[in-house]
């Protein structure tokens, strides 16, 4: 026997652990995020995929009389509306999941390989739902803010100014403000920098960090390119005339919503096919629910002394 060999008088780790069960997670994702956006959106249910945002026109003021005394006339008057108002139809974000029955049947213990398969490609479809939401060249929040509601940062770095400066344009009641965690960090390091560290709430059982009362809401979606990124400022829901999500409402086959699953069979080569469908859309309904600060610089940092 070779003098570097133990002698084993007990049955060793390696052989026992044939014997034990191991104790296993689900498939995990680095890619899923707490999505606050579609958390915090009001969410319109439409019918034909189809949105309409009827509006006034802004060269049609209401004539009104105020404090009249005596017999004078009263103004006659009307509300005109665009003739042509924009309509938004709904997008899909679509994918088929493909499945072997070999492997679904042999094995799904502990954890079942289809709702597994199904459960991680709805969490990438919905945070595709939320890129698109922010991105979309038709109906993203970026590409929706109008001009006068556009602004950039005074000194590169976003500060306590620049986030008043965004309030004035959405003042009626603002809701939150949406930027990715760098440029939030970016705002937090020039709070301690002037003394004035912002205070924080705790919305969904996480702490957010808040300006004027105004939690500010990560999202990695807000891209940053070449070290700057942007701030934006909603107003949300129908009521406040703000920004809302839209959702097609009694799919078949649906599992939240406006997300569908709808099995597609088995083909001649034992695979299973599974149909995941998520349809939805945004609408700004009127311009100053949107604000956006723009130039916002992540990469900032001060020495205190």
């Amino acid at each position: 026997m070779a003098a570097n060999q133990q002698v084993r008088t007990t049955l060793g780790d390696t052989a026992a652990r044939q014997l034990a069960n191991t104790t296993k997670t689900a498939p995990q994702m680095l890619a899923i995020t707490p999505r606050w956006l579609v958390h915090l959106l009001g969410w319109v249910p439409v019918e034909s995929g189809t949105y309409r945002v009827n509006k006034v026109r802004a060269d049609a003021p209401v004539d009104v009389l105020c404090g009249s005394r005596d017999e004078q006339e009263l103004p006659q008057t009307y509300v005109d509306y665009e003739e042509k108002p924009r309509e938004y139809t709904l997008s899909s974000i679509s994918t088929i999941v493909d499945i072997h029955t070999r492997i679904s049947d042999l094995y799904s213990h502990p954890h079942d390989q289809i709702r597994e398969q199904l459960r991680l490609t709805i969490e990438s479809v919905k945070e595709r739902q939320e890129f698109e939401l922010i991105n979309n060249a038709d109906y993203g929040l970026l590409n929706n803010v109008a001009k006068s509601q556009k602004i950039s940062t005074r000194s590169g770095a976003p500060t306590p100014d620049d986030l008043d400066e965004l309030l004035t344009k959405v003042w009626k009641e603002p809701a939150f403000f949406l930027a990715h965690p760098r440029a939030i960090a970016a705002f937090g390091r020039e709070c301690t920098r002037r003394g004035v560290p912002p205070p924080t709430v705790t919305l969904f059982g996480s702490p957010f960090l808040t300006w004027r009362g105004l939690p500010l809401v990560p999202t990695d979606k807000l891209q940053i390119n070449g070290e700057k990124s942007s701030i934006l400022l909603l107003r949300v829901g129908e009521k406040k005339q703000g920004v809302v999500g839209l959702f097609q409402p009694g799919l078949p086959g649906e599992q939240t919503p406006g997300l569908s699953v709808r099995h597609m069979g088995i083909n001649r080569n034992s695979i299973a096919a599974y149909l995941v469908s998520l349809y939805c859309s945004a609408a700004v309904l009127v311009e100053d629910a949107l604000a956006v600060l723009e130039n916002v610089e992540v990469g900032k940092y001060h020495e205190y002394k």
